[in-house]
């Protein structure tokens, strides 16, 4: 595969990261102005509400307080998943692949830039009715591409599938090459 068509492959998969981020903190914004301070805005009673946040844990409240190892951890998966996409394949087999490493990275950024900027992740999704943990759509992009994985894992892709090295090279049948790189086939002996 060309370099420029990885290239593409990758700007492709910033500029989505890029709009997904951007989805993130519009959310969390809007969450920051119109709910903080206020009484949550129930959408379905007893069921599904809107309810400001500011989670200083990580996913569920756990570790509470851990604001430096979750920037360290957060930096080091976001190399992680840039190195990945760097890597991955830019061909079909790899796309569900990617779509997901982009959707984890976006997620790790937004909540990340909470971490850095204002000491906590602004949560504001609540499910009411199984009393799950405030969200918010950072955490969403995370969950959802998570699951993703373990189904591509489990199904999909293989452990030959996996090794980046053997992916990215091109097999090339040996009609296709040039007459001079060929070895010489012996000639037939009577």
């Amino acid at each position: 595969m060309s370099k420029g068509k990885r290239a593409i492959f990758v700007l492709i998969d910033l500029l989505v990261m890029a709009g997904l981020v951007f989805i993130d903190r519009w959310t969390k914004e809007l969450a920051a102005r119109y709910l903080k301070g206020s009484d949550p805005v129930k959408l379905i009673p007893e069921v599904f509400e809107l309810r400001y946040l500011e989670n200083r844990g990580a996913a569920f409240g756990m570790l509470q307080d851990m604001r430096t190892l979750f920037i360290v951890v957060g930096v080091v998966f976001i190399v992680v998943i840039l190195y990945l996409l760097i890597r991955l394949p830019a061909t079909k087999k790899y796309r569900l692949l990617r779509v997901c490493l982009v959707m984890i990275g976006a997620g790790a950024i937004g909540n990340l830039y909470d971490r850095v900027v204002q000491d906590y992740v602004i949560d504001f999704l609540y499910f009411i009715y199984i009393d799950f943990p405030i969200f918010n759509v950072a955490d969403i992009y995370v969950t959802v591409s998570a699951a993703m994985l373990v189904i591509l894992f489990l199904f999909i892709y293989k452990d030959e599938d996996l090794d980046l090295k053997k992916a990215n090279t091109v097999k090339v049948h040996s009609s296709m090459m040039p007459m001079e790189d060929k070895e010489e086939e012996p000639d037939d002996v009577e």
